[in-house]
């Protein structure tokens, strides 16, 4: 079994050919480069600390987001629904 080290993922959009490209990178190495960086949390909203199917929703959600503030031509494209599916948004 191979070895790896503790990995973080960039995702990053390309106008060029409309693709999502994520790549993984050692965590370490990655670290000095984001130092200064904004953060965005997201908090698990949830009584356990559960990776689940609507948790990965609201993450997608919140990615692409964030992809999209820095790409406002990309906020065309997105069809997403921003609140939990299970309640109603908040006013």
């Amino acid at each position: 079994m191979t070895n790896h080290p503790p990995y973080s993922v960039v995702l990053t959009y390309s106008e060029e050919s409309q693709q999502l490209i994520m790549q993984a990178v050692d965590s370490a190495k990655l670290a000095p480069l984001v130092a200064d960086v904004m953060e965005v949390p997201f908090f698990l909203d949830n009584d356990e600390f559960r990776f689940d199917d609507e948790l990965a929703r609201q993450l997608g959600v919140v990615v692409l987001n964030v992809i999209a503030a820095g790409r406002p031509s990309l906020k065309q494209y997105l069809s997403v629904t921003q609140h939990p599916i299970d309640k109603p948004p908040e006013e």
